[in-house]
């Protein structure tokens, strides 16, 4: 394949906020390795890179499985030489129930993906940068609004995403003598196939439901952008981007 001198990692690339990530990278001359759980959606992603979709490298992942992510980074380091950037963007919720009607099932499998993964990858994206030379490099991990706020009834995904800015703060301290930029991107209300719901109505903390603004996932995309173009001496440590008239700031 194809690489440049940039090379990154994007963790649920297969959709979402994930796919329009990776495809701006890509459109920004980084060799990308599409990390994801479904083969076929991390091959449209490829496919709609266009001319960039030599840079692009697929490896279906589940970042919940410390071999699957051995294996991913074993992969990209074989094919690019060094890693410059991981986005840890996959995560998953659970059913809108009652908190008291969530099984262990439901809660463990959220955490092993938004939280467990996210570690699993960082670890490995450590062992990568401090051996490289230049070493170093930068990590960008997918908070959310929800690390701030609660929707109702998303007890296991609010209670991950509020790790993960612990985990952010925590990765930006260990990695600073090894050149390691860690920082945390806090989204609201990107128009992706997971949010579309928000322009149907969904519940509010007051017990109404109401239709919420949302905004084009190309926004969040060039955010990321930046916050990879950045030397490693500044680094962004905590981003929100979100759609300006949903119910977040003040009540309501």
């Amino acid at each position: 394949m194809a690489t440049s001198s940039r090379n990154a990692i994007v963790t649920g690339a297969g959709s979402g906020i994930g796919r329009a990530v990776a495809l701006a990278l890509l459109k920004a001359d980084y060799s990308v390795a599409l990390a994801g759980r479904r083969k076929d959606a991390l091959e449209q992603t490829r496919a709609e890179a266009g001319n960039a979709a030599s840079r692009a490298l697929v490896v279906p992942t589940n970042v919940g499985d410390p071999a699957s992510v051995v294996a991913l980074f074993k992969t990209a380091h074989e094919q690019f030489g060094r890693l410059d950037l991981l986005f840890n963007n996959a995560g998953v919720g659970a059913p809108g129930v009652n908190l008291e009607d969530l099984t262990v099932e439901q809660w463990k499998s959220v955490v092993d993906t938004n939280l467990t993964g996210v570690f699993l990858c960082t670890q490995q994206a450590f062992k990568l940068m401090k051996a490289q030379q230049p070493m170093g490099g930068r990590i960008i991990n997918n908070g959310s609004i929800s690390a701030h706020a609660p929707r109702p009834n998303s007890a296991p995904y609010t209670s991950t995403k509020h790790a993960i800015t612990g985990l952010t703060k925590s990765t930006s301290l260990d990695g600073r003598k090894y050149d390691i930029a860690c920082g945390q991107i806090d989204i609201g209300n990107a128009h992706t196939e997971l949010a579309a719901r928000m322009a149907k109505g969904v519940p509010q903390a007051n017990g109404s439901v109401a239709v919420e603004p949302l905004m084009d996932v190309a926004h969040v995309a060039s955010a990321v952008v930046y916050m990879a173009s950045l030397p490693l001496e500044a680094n962004v440590q905590f981003m929100t981007v979100m759609a300006t008239k949903m119910p977040f700031v003040g009540r309501g």
